[in-house]
Order: C-alpha cells, then sequence, then structure tokens
C-alpha cells in the first residue's frame, strides 16, 4: 500500500534531503496519526540508524535496546554503553566518513527514551552540537506522540538544543480528501457519504480508517469497531491522552466538558465545567490540547481574543463521549440501530459542522474566494429585551472584498429542503447580523451541505450560495 495524501510533508523532506547542510527534523502528532510510517517510507534506505524508545523502560533497557540498533548498522554486537554519552560517542563512531548522499539517524518516540535523570537530551544535545551539525550528508529525525513534551523540551528548549531544530513537521490526521486518497490505495469504493459518515466518528487518524475493512458500509465498520466487545477502538479513548500528555486526567476533564458543548464554550466557561484553576495551569493544558490538535480556538466577532469559542474537533473523542461510553452494555449493531434516530441527527449535524469549520481551506477555493484574506469566526446574539430575537451564526467568513459568508451547514441523507419555518430562521439570521454588527458589507447566506438543496422558493429567495459536500474533499 502506498503512502496517500501527505503532500506537505513529502515536500518538506525532499527539501531535506536535497539540503547541503546538517538537518535536525522533529515529527510530532498523536497517536496512531501515522508519524513513524511516514518516515520510513519516505526515508527508507536512507535510514542506517533507527531507534524506538520504549514506554516506562530502565536507562539500562534503552541502552541496551540501542546497542542491539547500534549492532544494525555496524554488524558487530557490543556490550550495551554505560550511558548516553557513551552511547553517542559508539554512534558517532560508527557514522565516520562521509557518504556521497544524505544519511538519516532516526529516534523514535523520542520523550519515552529522555526519562527524568536519564541523561539522554544533554548527551543528545552534545552529539548535535559537537558533531552531528558539522557533517553535511547527515540527517537526524527525531520523533515523539507527546506533543507537549516535544515542543516543551526540543522545540521550546533554552539551553543547546534552543533553535537547533531545522524542520518541524506536526503531522495531523488525514483531511477528507486525503481520507478518499487513503481508501482509494486499498482499493475501497467507498462513496463520499459513506466517507464523511466513517470521518464524522473516527476522524482522519490513519490507524482508525485501517479498522475498516474491504467491503464494509459505514455502519457496519462503525459496529464492529466502536461498539463490539473486541472492537480495535472501543478502548481507545482511555489510552489515548494518557500515552500523550502528563497528569492527563486534567486534559480528560477538558475534553468531557467541551464533548457536553459541542458548538463549544468561552474559556472561563470551559475552565469552571473543567473543575481547574484559572491561571497558567489551565492554560498549559488547553495549550498542550490545542497544539495536539484535539481543540480549536475560533474567534468571537467584534469580541476580544479571550471571548475565543472554544471547540473539541477530535472526532473519535466526540464519537467516544456522545455513543460508545453510553452504551457500552448494549447489544450487538448499536450503531445500525440508532442511524437514523433523533439522538443520530443532532449528532450527525454536530459533527458535521466540526468538519466544515475545520474544512475552510476547501471551503474557500469552492467559494472562488481562496485569494481573499479572510477571518474566520463564530457569532451569537442573546436578546436584550422581550422584544428582541436572538440569532446565531457558527461559520462567519469574513472577507477583504467587502463581502461576509454567513454559514450554515446541514447534514442529511438527501437534498436538504429549507421549509418555511427555517426560512425565517435564516431570515432573522441575516437581518439580526446586519443590526447589531452595523456591517455594510454584503452580506452572503451560504448553505452547505452533503447533496445540495431542494430547488423551491425560500432557497431561490434566500441562499446566495451552495455547496455540497464534495467541496470538503478538494485537494
Amino acid at each position: 500500500m502506498s503512502l496517500a495524501g501527505r503532500a506537505r510533508e513529502r515536500a518538506i523532506f525532499t527539501q531535506v534531503m536535497t539540503s547541503t547542510e546538517a538537518e535536525l527534523v522533529a515529527v510530532y502528532g498523536r497517536r496512531r496519526v501515522g508519524k513513524t510510517y511516514l518516515i520510513r517510507e519516505l526515508l527508507d534506505d536512507a535510514i542506517c540508524f533507527e531507534m524506538t524508545g520504549t514506554y516506562g523502560a530502565s536507562v539500562r533497557d534503552q541502552l541496551a535496546n540501542f546497542a542491539a540498533a547500534l549492532a544494525v548498522t555496524r554488524g558487530v554486537v557490543r556490550e550495551p554503553p554505560s550511558s548516553w554519552r557513551a552511547a553517542f560517542e559508539q554512534l558517532m563512531a560508527a557514522l565516520k566518513g562521509r557518504s556521497t548522499r544524505k544519511r538519516v539517524v532516526f529516534f523514535d518516540e523520542l520523550p519515552w527514551l529522555s526519562s527524568r535523570r536519564s541523561g539522554f537530551l544533554p548527551a543528545f544535545e552534545h552529539f548535535w552540537n559537537s558533531w552531528a551539525v558539522k557533517q553535511p550528508d547527515l540527517v537526524v529525525v527525531v520523533c515523539g506522540s507527546a506533543a507537549a513534551w516535544m515542543i516543551q523540551q526540543l522545540l521550546g528548549a533554552r539551553g543547546g538544543l534552543h533553535n537547533r531544530v531545522t524542520r518541524r513537521i506536526r503531522l495531523s490526521p488525514f483531511t477528507l480528501s486525503e481520507t478518499e486518497q487513503y481508501f482509494a490505495s486499498r482499493s475501497m469504493n467507498l462513496g463520499r457519504y459513506q466517507i464523511l459518515e466513517l470521518y464524522a466518528a473516527l476522524g482522519g487518524v490513519p490507524y482508525y480508517l485501517k479498522q475498516v475493512e474491504r467491503g464494509d458500509s459505514a455502519g457496519v465498520a462503525i459496529d464492529r469497531t466502536c461498539f463490539a466487545h473486541d472492537g480495535a477502538l472501543r478502548d481507545e479513548f482511555a489510552k489515548l491522552y494518557a500515552s500523550l500528555f502528563e497528569h492527563s486526567e486534567r486534559h480528560v476533564r477538558v475534553v468531557r466538558a467541551l464533548g457536553a458543548k459541542p458548538r463549544g464554550v468561552a474559556r472561563n466557561e470551559l475552565i469552571a465545567a473543567a473543575g481547574l484553576t484559572s491561571g497558567g495551569g489551565a492554560s498549559r493544558v488547553l495549550d498542550e490540547l490545542e497544539e495536539s490538535g484535539f481543540l480549536l480556538r475560533t474567534p468571537a466577532l467584534g469580541r476580544p481574543v479571550k471571548d475565543a469559542v472554544i471547540r473539541l474537533i477530535d472526532e473519535y473523542s466526540l464519537f467516544y463521549l456522545r455513543w460508545i461510553e453510553r452504551h457500552r452494555g448494549s447489544a450487538d449493531h448499536v450503531w445500525i440501530n440508532k442511524r437514523g434516530s433523533p439522538a443520530w441527527r443532532a449528532w450527525s449535524g454536530y459533527a458535521f459542522e466540526g468538519i466544515c469549520i475545520k474544512h475552510i481551506a476547501p471551503l474557500k477555493r469552492a467559494l472562488g474566494i481562496e485569494a481573499v484574506e479572510t477571518t474566520e469566526s463564530a457569532w451569537h446574539h442573546r436578546p436584550t429585551d422581550r422584544d428582541d430575537r436572538g440569532a446565531q451564526v457558527d461559520l462567519v467568513i469574513d472577507r477583504r472584498d467587502a463581502s461576509t459568508n454567513l454559514c450554515e451547514m446541514k447534514f442529511s441523507d438527501g437534498p436538504f429542503t429549507i421549509d418555511r419555518h427555517y426560512a425565517a430562521e435564516l431570515r432573522n439570521k441575516r437581518d439580526t447580523f446586519r443590526r447589531v454588527t452595523g456591517s455594510r458589507k454584503t452580506l452572503l447566506v451560504t448553505m452547505i451541505t452533503t447533496h445540495g438543496l431542494r430547488n423551491n422558493q425560500y432557497a431561490r429567495e434566500l441562499v446566495d450560495k451552495s455547496l455540497t459536500m464534495d467541496a470538503l474533499f478538494a485537494s
């Protein structure tokens, strides 16, 4: 199976492998996102030394693993080194001599190698600064799932590794376009509606998508992987955050609080709901979750940055909290039986909104405004008196070309119908937005649906632009 998607990462590694200088590349991202596979697939024959850290292993065991990995490079088995300083001296000796092409040294799960009092990081720092940086044919790739550690200890280092990383890659889950490419690489001809349903439950994490078998419908795959007693993702939530963060119970509390508010909440409300205290500790938890790709801060139009709406955008976590956790003791075929229910329709609507918000770039391309400078935000207005009406727009695309898209996202299994009631709601959103914000820009009501709009008088009167789910799949 060939590597699907990852155009940006391919380009970065092409630059690395054609560079005339030594390169130190840091790759980080959540568990199961495909970091190791990406590196091995793209660098393959150029890797001359590879070692993977072992979670919770003693320094002695890690050094024994180092000796075994070095034996592959040298072809000679030797006693494990006594320290990481000695280990890197052995590595330098094994790598002596120039090559006509780039050679890659790959340390996988770096945070597990650099446990407290292990001495790994100072030894690595000395290895890079005293020797490796002077080797123009050398590429050192370090990789880790603990994004917070990678950022604080390596990318944000203040000592000898300060500003030493030459390239950084935060590997994110697949986009919808990459997910479609991934299934095509496995000769699985799933339609876009089926892919969208899978993505809403599993997100774009390659390992999760790998659980879908050829011939599965989305419903069957979700039932088997998430609800069956031996399902690969039934207990993934418990492992996910613990593998990424120290004191992960705080991160889980934030995720659970956001799971109860799928459209997002303000920072202070979130901190209170998660049982945290406002300050540096809470800020660090939120920053770590954001950097790891679990939450998104969306500015509130016309409000200070501190009033940004914070939203959980990890599809699997949302699905686990809303469905898997609540139906752990249920009979078989939970998902097949729930599809089409009111709870399913409400969840699918929120999930579709979140997916659209994560795919702003392809939406802008579909709207023909890719080159226009824009600001994306959420907006809501609470009634000020008995005669006032509230309104909410989940996605406002404010443009520098004197226009603003007021986006409505609707998930359905066929063309969406704007009826009299919803038409009145759309008018109120548009008119209230104009009145409250005082905007003089052209307001464009924009509908983003799965299968388009049913052509009726309300659609013709109110909708300025209509996109289908195909827009989200643009590469």
